[in-house]
């Protein structure tokens, strides 16, 4: 435009609402502190995967991009991979936003997000003794109950494996870009067998969308559990791509989930076994994919032998029982931070991140000399707002969330383990409660029927 003998730039304002009908994987807009900016092409190339990107499509993304991306993230915005189509007409900022900002620029300014502490060295070293020690246990002893204590080694060894895979996953717990994907590789794959990018692909999209029945794979679980009789509906899953049947058969499972939900928890391993293959098998873009089935490879190589190394097969299958009902303390420690917070139906919306992130999510309390047990999950609350701090200075930050949740009528949620587990339980015993009501009938087959013939 021209005026005042000299050229300005035109600017293009774009309305929300404009923004919102860009919101499929070939036309995908997005907005960052006013700038709408084009990811069509950068969807497919995405460090952290399209879901996160298709789920929060054609909307302003500032809290969720702040909480995902570091500094030198931002240079790419307006780059030719992601260019600036225009300006948001109608930006407004919160203040829970305007907060929830300001306490991340602090955190940055204190450096906490590049000072990783001295979690990793423990967590290896603690890594490198269980394992050590259920191998030498196996191979030197001929007892059976060292056997057994093997077991539980193993077990708290893959838990241990799963939090510095957890941490390698939000952040690089090394120095290094190569190492830390090095380490993924072999807390995730070589270590547990289960594939570091399915764990990816499910975790950034149970972040992004924490607790939305449709939207978060970590509360969809028909048939065998429904947090909410919401699910009841047979809603459709967007991260598995289809229909969560609520049948016969899953309103049986569903009736005594309460009973289930630990029994179920011991084995809970076999899924992610079963999951890690399936997406590694699948067409879905998966870097690495070949390193990741080495990876795999070399797990079902030294477990087995391990294994066979044992005196009888009623050991051996003791062993992989006791090891995998262990290592279920971590998936129910999984399900203690939103089975029994608040859920929603539909996609996340990037402009209330702080707020369905609190309201998702609970922490546990517990002293500091448990922190190793919990692995970081039990600042939940924090993690879930800042997932690339080190989970060495969660317990640092834990009052100023606490305060900010105060300050603008948030929940903050912190139970004890046993507090948690109660909660859960009563979560899953109302629906299931629920779920025995047959004043809203499902298809029935014979098993139902038998089951309930006489009430």
């Amino acid at each position: 435009m021209e005026g005042g003998g000299g050229k300005e730039e035109m600017k293009r304002y774009i309305s929300s609402e404009e923004l919102r009908t860009h919101n499929k994987p070939s036309d995908l807009w997005i907005s960052i502190r006013g700038k709408v900016y084009d990811v069509s092409e950068w969807v497919h190339v995405h460090p952290g995967g399209e879901i996160p990107l298709l789920n929060l499509a054609g909307q302003d993304i500032t809290d969720a991009f702040i909480a995902y991306h570091p500094g030198a993230t931002w240079t790419i915005l307006g780059s030719s991979r992601v260019p600036l189509v225009g300006y948001l007409s109608d930006y407004r900022v919160s203040a829970v936003s305007k907060d929830y900002r300001r306490l991340a620029a602090e955190f940055s300014k204190m450096g906490l997000f590049e000072k990783k502490g001295h979690t990793t060295l423990i967590t290896l070293a603690t890594m490198s003794l269980l394992f050590a020690g259920a191998v030498y246990g196996v191979l030197c002893s001929s007892s059976f109950w060292v056997h057994v204590g093997c077991a539980v080694l193993m077990g708290f060894l893959w838990m241990q494996s799963g939090f510095l895979g957890h941490d390698s996953g939000h952040y690089n717990v090394t120095g290094s870009k190569f190492l830390n994907c090095f380490m993924q590789v072999i807390a995730g794959n070589c270590l547990t067998g289960i594939s570091i990018g399915w764990w990816k692909r499910n975790h950034n999209a149970h972040h992004v969308a924490c607790n939305s029945l449709d939207f978060d794979p970590d509360v969809q679980h028909i048939p065998l559990f429904a947090v909410s009789n919401e699910l009841f509906r047979s809603l459709t899953s967007k991260f598995y791509e289809r229909k969560m049947q609520f049948d016969a058969a899953a309103r049986l499972f569903v009736s005594y989930q309460h009973w289930t939900f630990y029994p179920v928890m011991c084995v809970a391993r076999v899924n992610l076994f079963l999951q890690s293959l399936l997406l590694l098998l699948s067409k879905k873009r998966v870097p690495g994919r070949r390193l990741e089935f080495v990876g795999i490879m070399v797990f079902w190589i030294w477990f087995p032998f391990l294994v066979s190394c044992l005196p009888s097969w009623g050991e051996r299958a003791l062993f992989v029982l006791v090891s995998f009902a262990i290592t279920g303390i971590q998936h129910v420690q999984f399900c203690l931070n939103h089975f029994s917070a608040s859920v929603y139906i539909g996609p996340p919306c990037g402009n209330d991140w702080f707020e369905k992130q609190t309201k998702g999510t609970l922490d546990i309390a517990c002293s500091p000399w448990m922190d190793w047990f919990h692995g970081g999950l039990q600042f939940q609350v924090e993690h879930h707002l800042f997932p690339r701090l080190p989970r060495a200075h969660l317990r640092q930050i834990s009052p100023l969330v606490m305060e900010l949740c105060e300050k603008h009528g948030l929940p903050y949620s912190s139970f004890s383990f046993w507090e948690a587990n109660v909660r859960t339980i009563r979560t899953l015993r109302s629906a299931a409660l629920q779920a025995r009501d047959l004043s809203k009938p499902v298809p029935k087959n014979l098993v139902w029927e038998a089951v309930n013939t006489h009430g």
